[in-house]
């Protein structure tokens, strides 16, 4: 694996690849690796010639109340993981190579960006959006990789590759859980014994919804309000977002949607967690169609 740290070396090592027809597959990280990133890393090996991987820990998606300067980095570690993961490239700039002057263009989804976490972290998503489009844009992949637990990323980059007409195929992949149902994140670390103990509940909560559904629950404002009643009975949890939406749009969920998704924010002491699950609404049959 070779280790780059400026833009100018990224796309000399890269031309001669694109040149010669080779596909590359990027994973954009903000490193801390676990092993929902080596998913999409592996994800990345089987459908490319070339694989780069990208550690950036952004500035402009972090309010200045968050956890930027607080958020777990370990570039050593990282590496160990990336090369015993066969990766070709690893793209590990600072944030002086990233934005040498205060930027003066961004990339804005002005509905997507905002709803949502959007409306909680307000720039969030221009910070992603942005840094995202500078990464296709340096790397010039074919494929790049998301997992699908930051749900409403995945959708705002894959909005903004439409909208830009951006030649990138942007794969979303299944998030990766420990044993007990939670969700892989960097974040974890966070967790203390009691806090980590109690974190699966946010799995538990996707589970029910999803049987819930599966049993005709239509009624998406009295199933928000019982996932709510089922997160706040534990005592280190504190719901900040409980959200049934439009699988595809992200808007108001409809009995007639082809799938929902369940989106989840919640705080587990000072550790702030997401999680999804997409549920299809199984349709009614035509009048006179059998099973």
């Amino acid at each position: 694996m070779e280790v780059l740290s400026t833009i100018a070396d990224v796309r000399r090592r890269l031309e001669p690849h694109r040149r010669s027809g080779r596909t590359i597959g990027l994973v954009p990280t903000m490193g801390y690796l676990h092993v929902g990133h080596l998913e999409l890393v592996r994800r990345a090996r089987a459908a490319n010639d070339v694989v780069v991987t990208t550690i950036f820990v952004n500035p402009l998606q972090f309010a200045p109340t968050e956890d930027f300067a607080r958020y777990p980095r370990d570039m050593e570690r990282d590496q160990a993981m990336l090369r015993a993961g066969d990766v070709d490239f690893l793209f590990a700039p600072s944030v002086e190579e990233m934005y040498p002057q205060p930027l003066e263009t961004a990339v804005d989804l002005h509905h997507l960006g905002s709803i949502l976490e959007g409306e909680r972290r307000p720039g969030h998503f221009r910070g992603v959006a942005t840094v995202v489009a500078k990464l296709f844009n340096i790397a010039q992949p074919t494929r790049a990789y998301f997992g699908e637990k930051d749900y409403q990323q995945l959708a705002v980059i894959r909005r903004m590759v439409a909208d830009l007409s951006m030649p990138v195929d942007v794969v979303g992949v299944p998030t990766v859980r420990e044993s007990d149902g939670l969700a892989c994140s960097s974040r974890n670390v966070y967790l203390g014994e009691a806090e980590r103990a109690a974190a699966p509940v946010l799995s538990r909560v996707l589970a029910e919804a999803e049987q819930r559904v599966a049993k005709g629950q239509r009624d998406f404002v009295r199933l928000r309000t019982h996932l709510e009643t089922m997160l706040t009975r534990e005592p280190l949890a504190d719901p900040d977002l409980v959200e049934i939406r439009d699988a595809a749009t992200l808007n108001e969920a409809r009995p007639d949607s082809e799938a929902v998704v369940v989106l989840l924010a919640v705080r587990i002491g000072r550790t702030r967690l997401l999680d999804q699950r997409v549920i299809p609404l199984p349709q009614p049959l035509p009048s006179g169609q059998a099973d």
